[in-house]
């Protein structure tokens, strides 16, 4: 099972989310984390990819306007991805991923 922690700043941005918005996170998470346990990578319509200029930081797509960036951390359990949930909230997120 991956492992998660969140920054003080995803925290905040989270509960700045309405609750429509933090159930579509919380859906676009379902899926995120069965990707991470299966080998087929990432599906499409989570538009998973690299942050520009950034070498380690990563975005998904959870709407059309929302945006989480994460970044793999240390693994907490053996052969287990670890991610750290860094921001979520609209395209603004980019300004500091």
């Amino acid at each position: 099972m991956p492992t998660w922690e969140t920054t003080a700043t995803f925290d905040l941005d989270l509960k700045a989310l309405t609750p429509q918005q933090r159930a579509a996170f919380r859906r676009a998470v379902e899926k995120f984390v069965s990707d991470l346990r299966g080998d087929a990578g990432f599906r499409r319509s989570l538009r998973v990819k690299r942050v520009e200029a950034t070498k380690d930081i990563w975005e998904l797509s959870w709407a059309p306007d929302g945006r989480a960036t994460w970044q793999y951390g240390p693994g907490q359990t053996i052969d287990e991805p670890h991610v750290v949930w860094r921001r979520v909230g609209s395209h603004d997120v980019f300004r500091r991923p």
